[in-house]
């Protein structure tokens, strides 16, 4: 019998195209890979702080999918599944050899920075005697969440790039949905802490 999770999971467009792509429709996952691939690589380079290494996490991270296709069962939203081979993967990584950010960030599907914005709080009327240029918040914000630590930057992401619940990142993280409370949480205030100086007299942070 189904659970309601696998339920859901079957409900999820994406779900279901990676069921086609199971029973061999290549372009099935041409589709996945064309919805995911620009935000996986915006994800990734906000975990290993280099562009060139996202683009490649990211490759892996398909190649990993197309592989477990014959064995793939919908339990989950096939976004939670993805993004936790990519977070495994981020997180191997990072151990193996440990990197600061070196070029710009991407471009990405998941767009402006505004959710990030909410999330601590800022926006250009926090300083009305600025004029703000065009995309300077959105670069300022990169900086602050570069400072962050790797699960608080994954968490961050999963949550205002990705749309996801606490239960969601807390399966791709693989942790409670109380610990991931509790991360988000002290991502918010770390987040107000480091932007702080910009606000007060336009001290950009520091990598």
């Amino acid at each position: 019998m189904a659970t309601a999770d696998s339920q859901s999971a079957i409900r999820d467009p994406d779900a279901r195209l990676m069921l086609m792509v199971r029973d061999g429709n290549t372009g099935a996952f041409e589709q996945l890979v064309d919805k995911y691939r620009s935000r996986l690589v915006g994800v990734l380079y906000q975990l290993v702080g280099n562009a060139d290494e996202a683009e490649d996490l990211a490759q892996d991270v398909f190649l990993r999918v197309y592989r477990a296709r014959d064995n793939y069962q919908p339990t989950a939203k096939f976004s939670t599944w993805l993004f936790t081979i990519a977070n495994n993967l981020a997180l191997n990584a990072l151990r193996s050899r440990r990197r600061k950010p070196t070029s710009q960030p991407p471009a990405t599907e998941s767009g402006g920075m505004g959710g990030l914005e909410q999330m601590v709080g800022v926006s250009s009327g926090a300083m009305p005697s600025r004029i703000f240029a065009k995309g300077e918040m959105a670069e300022i914000i990169r900086l602050a969440i570069s400072r962050l630590s790797e699960e608080q930057r994954m968490a961050v992401m999963l949550n205002k790039y990705e749309g996801m619940n606490y239960r969601q990142i807390a399966e791709v993280m693989n942790k409670s949905e109380m610990a991931i409370k509790s991360l988000l949480s002290r991502a918010r205030y770390a987040l107000k802490e480091i932007l702080e100086p910009y606000l007060a007299n336009g001290q950009a942070p520091g990598p």
